[in-house]
């Protein structure tokens, strides 16, 4: 039962940062209490706010240019007025923090071991290695981490993602501490992870009579796991209320447009559809513009046993890769696909889900011959590319482009947008300089850009506009078919929501064909006609998506929907009653 007395208190919380063109108000006005074993969500886009205030929560803004005024109390310590002698001691003791990226969390050439033992004697200094050793492995038993006796020898690369993170949160339980803050930490991570990370935080809350707060851009992640929570924007707390009432009543018009944002793996492709296309007949209305009702007929996929030829026929394909380190030091066959077929029509689009490590991601590049297949036959408008040597499939690249996960690691930095998106007519040879930059600029403003952000570069833009340019780039050649692998993972669910809508619209306008690679199960359902579900390189399911989300008929199918994140609250609560329950009948 969590305690009426606050463990952290803000009160009129203001951080600035000085900047060539005059202050910016990173937070403004923030006030917020947490009582010891409550939990508080705070929500918002990138920019909002949310990130700045964890790291004045830690007191991590020393040091910089920041300038920070009101109280942040925890524990009863003055974190704004605190020495930094005192507020190391704090750090891991009253407040410990989980970021995002794990990894760079943890050193890559130091053992889990190692860095726990590390956490700990910081803080206990006069602690043996003995003792500090035996808290590490308590501690990653305590988060799920399977013989950790064993596996406290371990090095982070030997590690998955969600264990990781676990890792992590390890180590800001080390010192038992008063407050856990964590910061998008099942942003990156599959749904089935994501759930097990928030069954694991909710679990501790209750278990240590620990605080939590919960940093996410997402709602229904914080719609389980808290008790109130604070909606943020441009730095200022817009709506804070408990967590049923902001759900279900909004007041603010901002939590609301969260809110819409947020895909349900309740919505139906058709439905989603359908709202897409009125929302942009009214908005064509509001700018003069007539539209017509045939633009959005022209490439519906059409049904049953008319639709031809597929543009895409995969058949038995399968990917071997070689591991080393079996016996004696020598190579295993490790089958990251294994027996995956099926046909692809012009204007559908094929989502494809799963855990990591299903052979998603590898599948897509067997597609796209950016890997031969080990076994089995890609055709592609009736042509085996196969084995097509890559001369030849040179002019295959017109008709089928990918779009990556991260776009800035896809954009090289010092490359301007223009010229990364017109290289690919260059390199399909077109010569003329003036004709390839109003190609380009006309497809900037088709994709909601500016035709003058030709010259810009990609550090200029946002994480959202950065996937609008690898969307421009993959569209320049007019292609037939459009890989999406993961691409808005790592937005917020207001990004991604544009992003889907972008790709919607130009489905229709252009009759695109894609193959949507994607762990979010709402996300899935929301663009796909057709969805195959995969496990261990093998499609365990594929159907038409509302059959497969409505009727599924494999368990880890079932599985997977259940892991899918709520905004209900009662509803998410009851999930993850249920997913205790499996795991504790599991364990018998």
């Amino acid at each position: 039962m969590a305690s009426t007395e606050p463990v952290v208190r803000v009160d009129d919380l203001r951080v600035t940062f000085p900047t060539m063109d005059g202050d910016v108000r990173a937070v403004d006005g923030l006030s917020f209490e947490v009582p010891a074993g409550g939990a508080l969500g705070i929500v918002g886009e990138s920019g909002s706010g949310k990130s700045v205030t964890s790291l004045a929560l830690m007191g991590l803004h020393r040091g910089g240019r920041a300038r920070i005024t009101g109280a942040i109390e925890v524990a009863g310590e003055n974190v704004v007025t605190a020495s930094d002698k005192r507020l190391r001691a704090m750090r891991g003791n009253d407040i410990a923090m989980v970021f995002q990226d794990p990894m760079q969390s943890l050193h890559p050439q130091y053992t889990i071991g190692n860095q726990l033992v590390e956490a700990y004697r910081v803080h206990h200094p006069r602690a043996s290695r003995a003792v500090a050793l035996r808290r590490a492995v308590e501690s990653l038993e305590r988060v799920g981490i399977p013989e950790p006796a064993r596996r406290v020898n371990s090095y982070p690369h030997e590690f998955s993602g969600g264990m990781r993170q676990r890792v992590v949160i390890a180590m800001g339980l080390m010192c038992d501490p008063k407050v856990l803050l964590a910061d998008e930490p099942t942003t990156a991570l599959d749904v089935t992870v994501q759930a097990r990370i928030l069954d694991l935080l909710d679990e501790l809350r209750r278990d240590l009579g620990m605080a939590l707060i919960l940093v996410s851009h997402d709602l229904a992640v914080v719609a389980g796991s808290v008790d109130e929570v604070v909606v943020m924007r441009h730095g200022v707390a817009v709506e804070r209320g408990e967590v049923r009432r902001v759900l279900s009543a909004p007041e603010h018009p901002y939590t609301r447009a969260l809110l819409a944002a947020v895909p349900r793996v309740e919505v139906s492709r058709a439905q989603r559809r359908a709202q897409d296309r009125a929302d942009r007949v009214e908005k064509d209305k509001r700018e003069g513009v007539v539209t017509d009702p045939a633009r959005f007929e022209a490439f519906t996929p059409v049904s049953g046993g008319d639709r031809g030829e597929p543009l895409l026929r995969v058949e038995d394909v399968a990917q071997r890769f070689k591991v080393r380190g079996g016996t004696w030091g020598r190579s295993t066959d490790f089958w990251a696909v294994n027996g995956v077929s099926f046909d692809l029509y012009k204007g559908e689009t094929l989502g494809i889900v799963g855990e990591s490590g299903s052979g998603k991601s590898t599948l897509s590049r067997m597609i796209m011959r950016l890997l031969e297949p080990t076994r089995g036959r890609v055709e592609f408008e009736g042509r085996d590319i196969t084995h097509m040597p890559e001369r030849t499939l040179r002019p295959l690249r017109r008709d089928v482009q990918m779009v990556f996960q991260n776009p800035y690691s896809s954009l090289n930095p010092r490359v301007t947008v223009g010229d990364a998106i017109g290289t690919a007519l260059r390199v399909q040879g077109e010569r003329d300089g003036r004709k390839i930059r109003a190609q380009v600029q006309e497809l900037l403003e088709r994709v909601g850009l500016e035709p003058d952000h030709y010259n810009r570069f990609p550090h200029a833009f946002s994480g959202g506009q950065r996937q609008r340019i690898a969307i421009a780039r993959a569209l320049i050649l007019k292609p037939k078919l459009i890989i999406c692998d993961e691409p808005v993972s790592a937005l917020d669910v207001s990004t991604q929501d544009q992003v889907l809508r972008l790709l919607s619209e130009l489905q229709d306008d252009f009759g695109l064909t894609y193959i949507f690679v994607a762990h979010d199960l709402a996300v899935v359902r929301q663009v796909s006609d057709r969805v195959a579900v995969m496990r261990k390189g093998e499609v365990v399911e594929m159907g038409d998506s509302d059959s497969v989300y409505e009727n599924p008929r494999s368990d880890y199918t079932r599985q997977l929907l259940t892991a899918a994140p709520l905004l209900d609250p009662d509803e998410a609560r009851r999930q993850r009653a249920e997913r205790e329950a499996l795991r504790a009948r599991a364990a018998v």
